[in-house]
């Protein structure tokens, strides 16, 4: 089935800042969610946390599954996509976002500022933080909002940048894969439409003949273009979502392996637990019993 979709205007998301700061704070919460996810990029830097919710990280090519909230920092021009499939009660997403020269084109090149720097290098990645430090920042960026004096606001960005800087509890997301990180807008829209459709079609067949058609091109053109724009296969990259959307499946504890499997998109239960395992390193009857051991603790 081919998405019939007009290129539109590059996935650029323009932020700015909140009223009285130089940096922009948000707070998305079940009954003020945050808007529909799609594949963006903006020159800001953004560190997102999700308290105790569920969802898939897509940054760059990176592309895995949380289930006990979450704590990443993005660097500029990285792209990327909504984090959180689902907010209940007390669960909520906090967003910050600002530019490198939010405070002075050279005020974090000041020799006090050398571990900041560093952690910002590293978010051009994509860096997803874990343990204490993500329960730390946690607090203090769901704190933020009771702070208001703006003064006070902006010491508290720092030292909540100070304590990524310090930590040593991270995960790079793309840490072998050379990404470019700014994205050229024709090809980030031709990303966009292909991501939206292997979102709308994982679960069925996809065929190379229909994807490339979504976008314009011949078999072995998007076959190389999309090696060269993610760094992998088409087919991995499908498969890599079927595995991560699986460990979503898993976590919620609903359905049967098997159900899952084919509810996946793959026909072959053999081929789903070679897949599973080869991704995440365990089988999905361990991946299942390991999600619960955490869960009860």
């Amino acid at each position: 089935m081919k998405i019939e979709k007009q290129y539109k205007q590059p996935a650029f998301e323009r932020i700015h800042p909140t009223f009285g700061n130089s940096f922009t704070y948000r707070l998305f919460e079940e009954k003020q969610p945050n808007e529909k996810p799609f594949w963006h990029y903006h020159p800001e830097i953004e560190l997102v946390y999700i308290k105790e919710g569920y969802g898939k990280r897509h940054v760059g090519n990176h592309l895995s599954y949380y289930n006990d909230g979450d704590l990443i920092m993005i660097g500029p021009n990285l792209p990327h996509i909504g984090f959180t499939d689902r907010l209940i009660g007390d669960e909520s997403e906090v967003v910050v976002q600002f530019k490198l020269d939010f405070l002075g084109e050279n005020f974090f090149n000041k020799i006090e500022m050398q571990s900041i720097q560093s952690l910002f290098e590293k978010a051009k990645s994509g860096v997803s933080f874990y343990g204490r430090t993500k329960e730390e920042v946690g607090t203090l960026l769901s704190d933020f909002n009771w702070v208001k004096i703006k003064f006070d606001q902006l010491i508290q960005l720092l030292k909540i940048l100070q304590n990524l800087a310090l930590s040593e509890e991270y995960n790079l997301l793309n840490a072998d894969d050379g990404l470019s990180l700014v994205m050229n807008p024709q090809d980030n829209d031709r990303m966009d439409l292909i991501y939206e459709y292997v979102r709308a079609h994982f679960e069925e067949k996809i065929y190379l003949e229909e994807i490339a058609e979504t976008v314009a091109m011949s078999i072995p053109s998007f076959c190389r273009y999309f090696k060269k724009m993610s760094n992998k296969t088409f087919s991995t990259f499908v498969m890599e979502y079927r595995i991560v959307h699986a460990c979503k499946l898993l976590s919620e504890n609903q359905m049967s392996i098997t159900e899952i499997s084919f509810s996946c998109g793959f026909n072959n239960f053999s081929h789903f637990t070679k897949s599973f395992k080869k991704i995440t390193g365990k089988s999905p009857s361990d991946y299942k019993k390991t999600i619960f051991k955490v869960v009860q603790i």
